[in-house]
């Protein structure tokens, strides 16, 4: 059976040519600087983000911890989203290894953080009773708030913010490529009012793995401390750094397939009886991108215990794979990438009529 796996991104397989490159890269000892690959991609990196230098980590996960871990000491305090994945899916890492207290705002439905809430948010930082406020973390695409792409225009807002406040910016840019081809803008449009940024190299363009976080010199030797604080120094890793190389050349002018991809998949799916796709319609701010949500109705169609979860099992018997959040049972997840065609879409949106219509 063909299998057209929409569980993620990251689940795609590096091409023929990506890994004829990957295969007679250049490398050397990283730990010792003396990786020339590594070198390039990190300098060529941080020039596409328009920052001062940039560092190769195995992960974005790593890279966010290794950011955190370098701009903030124990007892003191990141503001962040309800709904970010650093909050949810990294493991609690900073708290963890940093001894860093997270405070939560609610994500709104584009992905923001209120403002308002963020100045309230806000600690005295002469007040013995309360942990010194040190960072706001954004991100961009939002995971969990339908893969939106927050504006520059939102971004600069909390900049000013913290710039008036003496505070760190960081953001979580796993698919920050995604977010300005969405939004039809630069990609230093979105980066630059931040002190540092992950990128991710293992989702949308295709590398099998990686990340690279940037930000100034400074900031980065700091980090480079903290990433070998975690284990994260390599070996001959130019193998793998050239692979995000070939992705960057050859890679980011193909995301609007993704987009346009997962455009016809969101209004398919909002047709169908027992589903609904808020994606299927222009979002008030920002952009949607390759990632598409949707509710599972099962009292709709008539079948009540019917839900995400039972929907993920019958289409991964019929050859499609979703990604069935399991904390209610009631929104599953696709993901577009550059392993998925049109045709693909197409034969998933059939596997989910049949799914929903019980044949």
């Amino acid at each position: 059976m063909n299998i057209i796996d929409l569980r993620s991104d990251t689940v795609t397989q590096p091409t023929k040519a990506m890994r004829d490159v990957m295969a007679i890269a250049p490398v050397g000892d990283d730990v010792y600087g003396e990786d020339p690959t590594v070198r390039r991609l990190e300098e060529r990196m941080a020039e596409i983000l328009g920052k001062e230098a940039g560092l190769f980590i195995a992960s974005g996960t790593m890279g966010n911890l290794v950011a955190l871990l370098a701009h903030a000491g124990r007892g003191e305090e990141i503001i962040l989203g309800d709904c970010s994945h650093n909050f949810l899916y990294e493991g609690g890492g900073s708290s963890a290894l940093g001894g860093i207290h997270p405070h939560i705002l609610p994500n709104q439905d584009d992905g923001t953080l209120d403002l308002e809430r963020i100045r309230l948010a806000l600690r005295n930082p002469d007040d013995s009773h309360a942990p010194r406020t040190r960072v706001i973390v954004l991100e961009n695409t939002h995971n969990r708030c339908g893969g939106i792409a927050l504006t520059a225009d939102y971004c600069n807002q909390v900049a000013a913010l913290a710039e008036e406040r003496g505070l760190i910016l960081h953001l979580d840019g796993a698919r920050l490529f995604n977010a300005a081809v969405g939004l039809g803008c630069p990609v230093t449009d979105l980066s630059e009012p931040f002190d540092s940024v992950t990128v991710c190299l293992s989702k949308g363009l295709g590398a099998p793995v990686g990340s690279v976080l940037c930000g100034s010199r400074d900031f980065i030797r700091e980090a480079h401390r903290m990433r070998k604080l975690v284990g994260g120094g390599m070996r001959q890793v130019g193998i793998l750094a050239a692979g995000g190389l070939y992705a960057l050349d050859h890679h980011l002018d193909r995301l609007v397939e993704d987009h346009e991809n997962a455009a016809v998949l969101a209004r398919g799916i909002d047709e169908i009886d027992g589903l609904s796709c808020p994606q299927a319609q222009p979002p008030a701010t920002g952009a949607w991108t390759n990632l598409v949500y949707f509710a599972v109705d099962g009292a709709a169609i008539g079948r009540p215990q019917f839900n995400a979860i039972e929907l993920s099992k019958q289409l991964k018997s019929r050859g499609v794979l979703a990604h069935a959040l399991a904390s209610d049972g009631k929104e599953i997840r696709m993901v577009t990438h550059l392993d998925v065609s049109s045709s693909d879409i197409e034969t998933a949106l059939t596997k989910l009529r049949s799914c929903l219509s019980g044949t």
